[in-house]
């Protein structure tokens, strides 16, 4: 069992109240008396990248330092300045840079480019210094020079700034625990973050799930004793105890990812091998047929195509205003569901109006020739009514609804083409008009 070391004196990391509005989070470790081969160097370089791509979401969530730590002097700062501030030679490079001339070079850089706008535009840069001022890193762009890291390294200080400190957690124990074989022994950093908490970092928690054989052999559909079952799961790396019909398997930190009982599951099932398993009929007859909604809108497509429109494909999410104020509908974005970390304002709703997608698509098709006779049937998503009527509903907050626009766009109005456009659409399905006057409509340029 993976376990870190409390010295009686830890080296001391603090966050400072500067960087609660930028990257607020901090976690630490220190690896003892490393002796990596040329091999396991390049892959400890390797797994931090891969994490910084998945998990960490491209440097947003997380972002890792290695630092030699006979190179630098404890305690750590972690802390925001302004650009103008910080100058020092960033890794790799031979002169001292400042933040913005920093950010100016590595513009052209093809690997740490897409992560400047992370920071970009803030008032003040996140930075980590030791005792005497010397920075280790500006996360997350670039580590320091002095600090970096080698074959000759013995003592590594790892930190992961975070804006999730979940995720920073998992990232940290993730690193420290992959390579256990290549250090003597994991110490315990003392971390204060900004908000003034205070923990011992990594923390490498070991919990214990508790399942049943009979759970696990129902699921995978096989039948094994629970000694089999432990072997398996010891094949998987998860050390696990059978008493009678419990199972219990002690979850490492090395395996963030088991959540449920159904993760012991999908382990036991790959270690016996997929292939293995017997084969056998459903005990429930079923006949696939396409749902109704699916085939009636497949009708309509062929019919809507002959008359002379071309179908077009957009994006289920847009931004907020695309669907209130661009449409002079100023309560068009009450009715969306919102995304909570959109990655760019174009995509911070999902869509619920398929007119904004088409008049974009019209917007960035003005090298064709004239007319342009577009249409889409697709669904858009509406926040689900109190008094929803489904029972789904009520789970997930929000609905589909199956919709219907097209656009003419040419010279003259072309009110007549869309006028037999509705006719035509209103006989297929066999609709009558209605007198409601309510709905959402474009009134005429010319106030008439």
């Amino acid at each position: 069992m993976l376990k870190p070391v409390t010295v009686s004196s830890p080296i001391q990391l603090t966050a400072r109240p500067e960087v609660n509005e930028i990257r607020p989070y901090v976690v630490a470790a220190v690896l003892r008396n490393v002796n990596f081969t040329q091999d396991a160097f390049d892959s400890f370089i390797d797994l931090q990248e891969k994490l910084h791509q998945n998990i960490c979401r491209k440097r947003t969530l997380v972002a890792i330092g290695a630092h030699d730590l006979d190179t630098v002097i404890p305690p750590f700062t972690y802390t925001a300045r302004p650009p103008e501030e910080i100058k020092f030679m960033p890794l790799n490079q031979t002169r001292e840079f400042s933040a913005p001339d920093l950010m100016k070079f590595y513009a052209t850089d093809s690997h740490l480019r897409p992560y400047l706008p992370i920071i970009e535009y803030s008032l003040n840069y996140p930075v980590i210094y030791d005792r005497l001022g010397t920075i280790l890193s500006m996360p997350p762009i670039i580590n320091g020079d002095h600090s970096k890291i080698s074959l000759q390294t013995r003592n590594i200080f790892i930190e992961c700034t975070a804006t999730d400190l979940h995720k920073a957690t998992i990232v940290l124990d993730t690193i420290v625990a992959m390579y256990h074989e290549f250090y003597e022994y994991i110490e315990q950093v003392s971390v204060t973050q900004a908000d003034g908490s205070h923990c011992m970092y990594p923390e490498l928690k070991y919990w214990d799930l508790v399942t049943s054989v009979k759970y696990i052999n129902s699921q995978v559909g096989i039948s094994l004793t629970s000694d089999k079952i432990v072997n398996l799961l010891q094949r998987m790396g998860l050390q696990s105890t059978a008493t009678d019909d419990v199972l219990t398997v002690s979850v490492p930190p090395t395996r963030h990812d088991i959540l449920h009982a159904c993760d012991i599951v999908e382990d036991v099932a790959i270690s016996y091998g997929y292939n293995n398993i017997p084969m056998r009929i459903p005990m429930i007859a079923t006949n696939a047929h396409q749902l109704p909604i699916n085939k009636f809108t497949d009708l309509v497509r062929v019919e809507i195509a002959s008359i002379g429109f071309t179908e077009v494909l957009t994006f289920s999410l847009c931004s907020r205003e695309d669907i209130s104020t661009k449409l002079n509908d100023p309560l068009g974005a009450d009715v969306a569901v919102h995304i909570s970390n959109p990655k760019t304002s174009d995509f911070e709703v999902a869509r619920t109006k398929l007119l904004p997608g088409i008049l974009k698509t019209i917007c960035n098709s003005r090298s064709w020739p004239l007319p342009l006779k577009m249409f889409e049937i697709q669904d858009v998503v509406l926040k689900d009514p109190t008094s929803g009527d489904h029972v789904v509903l009520s789970q997930t907050g929000a609905k589909n609804r199956r919709h219907f626009c097209a656009v003419y766009c040419g010279k003259r109005s072309g009110f007549e083409v869309i006028h037999g456009l509705l006719d035509r659409f209103m006989r297929l399905v066999g609709w009558s008009f209605g007198t409601e006057k309510n709905c959402y409509h474009l009134e005429n340029s010319s106030g008439r």
